[in-house]
């Protein structure tokens, strides 16, 4: 498994030792004047990593005994009605571990693990308690867990305070050396002995070898500590946290929000526009018509002027209604397709702009919407901010994703995490299973590619002679 060990690694993951650069006093970057290698051993995160090596042991020994005990029990009482209570507790009891390793991984590794899955009870009452944690596969993992993290803990605490002892004994040797110079009648460390001979560390040279050594496994062993935890990560992400599954429902119902928030806008967007403009103009207009149908016998020449402002007035609401109808959905969308409305999009950009559709095939209705709305937004954000000469929108399918891409030529700093329109756009994206991602140096270009999942047109269910169409693989 290929691994990053540098900066931007550790401010991700929390896996280095220390950042490569650190703010001067004048806001810039400074570099270290030492090392990762020596400072490893002093920085704070690996005294942390070795606390939790040296913490898993007794952790993992109470752990597996009480995991082992009870679904011993547990199996062994299932000929009763004992069994199943007692599975559930050790199960339960197991999740309350699993909560105190994830606060233990995130307290000393700063592993970010979130909460695995609720239990599901369908019903009020002990059984239905017991049903629910014996269904869960949650329960089962941080089973599973404590029964897997025991062995590795022994043998991780075993490597790492060895790799400890021996290097700082080794490396403090000669000032022990100096405070206790005698050992068994000699001068040294007593290396090997018989009842023939003996031999012993005594002189320069070989006390500063050892000490050598001992910089060595020094060194070295917070390097070891880090290798022995990332099983331990791997452990606590892989059987603490939500399954795969879990986390993908997580997403699902966020993205469900999204849309319904979304959704809600829209209706309030086109409510508000209603009020304040057709509607408006045409209660006006009902007004005028009104004046002038009063005025017609007295001053048809005055009535003549007001039914003119009034057909004014008429052919201003009938643009403000295509307009909004433009926005909820385009006809030339439906009749035509991506290319021609896209086309038609770019006519009335304040920037010239060229549009590129490559596809086969048209995608399904509600992609190829949020595709035109998404490029509209684009192609409006350029003539607003971008101060840009000329646009490009490229659209294309590859594989099962539509791609959609914008390049404009304008002044760049666009940054979709600033809370401005693209981190709406980049949400309402994100709901449907999209992706958003903008690139915007300062100076420009932009260039800003979307894409989002294919689903093909569906078929009419009648063929062009009328008859109906026999789904594939009903025949």
């Amino acid at each position: 498994m290929a691994s990053e060990y540098g900066p931007r690694y550790g401010q991700e993951y929390g896996m280095s030792y220390g950042q490569e650069h650190r703010q001067g006093h004048d806001g810039g970057e400074r570099r270290h004047r030492l090392p990762a290698v020596l400072r490893a051993p002093f920085e704070a995160r690996a005294w942390r990593e070795f606390g939790y090596v040296l913490l898993s042991l007794p952790i993992s020994v109470l752990l597996f005994t009480y995991a082992v005990t009870m679904l011993s029990v547990g199996v062994g009482l299932l000929v009763t009605f004992l069994g199943i209570p007692v599975l559930a507790a050790g199960l339960a009891g197991c999740r309350g571990f699993g909560a105190l390793e994830r606060a233990r991984a995130r307290g000393l590794l700063g592993l970010e693990v979130a909460e695995p899955e609720p239990l599901r009870m369908r019903g009020r009452g002990a059984w239905a308690w017991m049903g629910a944690v014996l269904k869960s596969g949650t329960s089962w993992r941080q089973l599973l867990y404590a029964v897997l993290h025991f062995p590795w803990a022994v043998f991780s605490f075993c490597v790492a305070l060895t790799f400890w002892a021996y290097g700082w004994a080794t490396l403090t040797y000669p000032l022990w050396f100096w405070v206790f110079p005698m050992y068994g009648g000699q001068d040294g460390l007593q290396l090997y002995g018989d009842e023939h001979h003996r031999v012993y560390l005594d002189n320069p040279f070989e006390i500063t070898v050892t000490a050598l050594v001992g910089l060595l496994f020094t060194l070295a062993t917070p390097w070891i500590v880090r290798a022995l935890t990332q099983v331990d990560r791997l452990l606590v992400h892989g059987l603490l946290g939500p399954s795969r599954l879990a986390a993908r429902m997580v997403e699902l119902e966020s993205d469900r929000g999204v849309v319904v928030d979304t959704a809600a806008a829209d209706l309030r967007r086109i409510e508000r526009d209603l009020h304040d403009g057709a509607q408006a103009r045409l209660v006006a207009l009902a007004m005028d018509l009104g004046l002038a149908k009063e005025k017609l016998t007295e001053d048809p020449q005055a009535a003549a002027r007001m039914v003119d402002e009034a057909h004014g007035e008429v052919k201003t609401a009938l643009q403000e209604l295509r307009d909004l109808a433009r926005g909820i959905h385009p006809a030339v969308l439906t009749d035509r397709g991506l290319d021609a409305a896209l086309s038609s999009v770019a006519s009335r950009c304040t920037v010239p702009v060229r549009v590129h559709v490559d596809l086969t095939e048209r995608p399904a209705q509600a992609i190829e919407g949020i595709a035109y709305f998404t490029v509209s937004e684009l192609l409006q954000n350029i003539s607003k901010h971008a101060r840009a000469t000329s646009a490009t929108v490229d659209v294309w399918q590859a594989e099962d994703r539509l791609m959609l891409q914008v390049l404009d030529d304008g002044v760049g700093g666009a940054d979709a995490s600033a809370g401005s329109g693209l981190a709406g756009l980049a949400g309402r994206l994100d709901a449907v299973d999209g992706l958003l991602v903008v690139d915007s140096p300062p100076g420009g270009p932009t260039l800003v590619t979307a894409e989002l999942p294919w689903r093909g047109w569906p078929s009419p269910p009648y063929g062009p002679d009328g008859s109906r169409r026999t789904p594939r693989g009903t025949e």
